[in-house]
């Protein structure tokens, strides 16, 4: 299994765009992470979750009891195993079933589940009625992540009335693009906090990600747009080419691919030393590593299942108390090192002549074999 490692050397050289600005160069994968932790990992899929195998047993595990020992949870987990196993209308039907028997008692759940089983249904409008009805019990609840989906769902409405096909916006450059801008124009934040609300939104990404659906390319497209919004040039072009490149992976249709691919590619080029066949090859090794730990889980949960074994305690045991998955941790340590613990770089501004130092940035391979059991 290979593993890149990024060593940054020398010093960081400044060219102005123009008279005013000044162009950042000290961006490397580490600071990226440190800015949007968790996103590296999920664009791979590398992070733990069940398998359709565990989906299924859940199913028969919770409705062998008899129908009146039922639980407003235990239909909340069969709905969403029906969810997760890709049949959103059974899901549907199932949290219709809980609100009718309890039409009171965990009804935040009801309302945030059955808003998310209609958008996988494709069911959109819909969706948002469930959404706005849950934020509006508790519009806290998963650390807010229900209001940047009912943002995302209402750019998806937008972009799907003017016929836009993926990816939903092919806007290229810097700044404020696709969903970034639809966020910023929605919440209005103070200038201040405009990177704080960028990070906000990321994180309510990627919490659809890791409890939805983490290989979706309208999810990994709106990442890529978070990670690269430019606000005091704390964007993340590396993690941002991942994400397009991952979407242009997870589409069929052919101009699709080409349109994320063309993402990716204008999105590396402002990384300076860094060519996109690099970070395509680096994504296609941590998608191996990320593939191997889904299929221990799936080996872990069907052996599980075979001895007759609680699924859920089994997998608590084994997992919940383990690291999370990360890729890069030593090279993090190293990176750290190399420039002196600082997250600021080091920025020279010209107003008329292109002066500065030389920075040298090394792409080093090693061979370092990881392994995914010692979790």
């Amino acid at each position: 299994m290979r593993k890149f490692v990024l060593i940054v050397a020398a010093f960081s050289v400044v060219f102005p765009r123009d008279l005013s600005a000044c162009l950042w160069d000290y961006d490397t994968l580490a600071m990226e992470r440190r800015l949007f932790p968790g996103a590296h990992e999920l664009i791979a899929g590398y992070f733990v979750r069940h398998s359709d195998a565990y989906y299924e047993w859940r199913i028969t595990d919770r409705m062998s009891k008899p129908a009146e020992q039922l639980s407003p949870s235990d239909l909340d987990d069969i709905a969403v195993a029906h969810d997760k196993l890709g049949d959103h209308e059974k899901a549907i039907e199932t949290i219709l079933k809980k609100i009718e028997r309890w039409p009171d008692q965990g009804r935040y759940e009801s309302e945030a589940n059955l808003g998310t089983f209609h958008i996988h249904a494709g069911h959109l409008q819909t969706g948002l009625e469930h959404i706005e009805k849950a934020i509006a019990i508790n519009s806290d609840a998963h650390f807010g992540r229900e209001v940047y989906q009912q943002l995302l769902v209402e750019y998806l409405i937008e972009r799907r009335s003017s016929s836009e096909d993926l990816p939903l916006s092919t806007a290229g450059g810097e700044g404020r693009i696709g969903f970034t801008a639809f966020v910023l124009d929605s919440r209005q934040p103070p200038e201040e906090t405009t990177l704080e609300e960028i990070q906000k939104a990321a994180k309510g990404v990627m919490g659809m990600m890791r409890f939805g659906n983490e290989d979706s390319p309208v999810l990994l497209e709106s990442l890529g747009d978070l990670l690269l919004a430019d606000y005091n040039n704390d964007d993340s072009k590396m993690l941002a080419t991942r994400a397009f490149l991952r979407a242009s992976m997870e589409v069929e249709d052919p101009a699709a691919k080409t349109g994320y691919r063309e993402r990716a590619k204008w999105t590396i080029a402002m990384q300076n030393d860094v060519e996109l066949e690099d970070i395509e090859e680096q994504l296609m090794a941590e998608v191996e590593q990320a593939n191997a730990l889904s299929q221990q889980i799936l080996d872990d949960e069907k052996s599980w299942i075979s001895a007759g074994l609680d699924v859920d305690a089994e997998f608590e045991k084994k997992y919940f108390d383990a690291p999370t998955p990360s890729f890069n941790a030593e090279e993090e340590k190293s990176t750290e090192v190399s420039i002196g613990m600082s997250t600021t770089g080091v920025v020279i501004c010209v107003s008329s002549l292109v002066t500065g130092l030389l920075s040298i940035a090394v792409l080093a391979r090693k061979r370092k074999h990881q392994n995914v059991s010692a979790m």
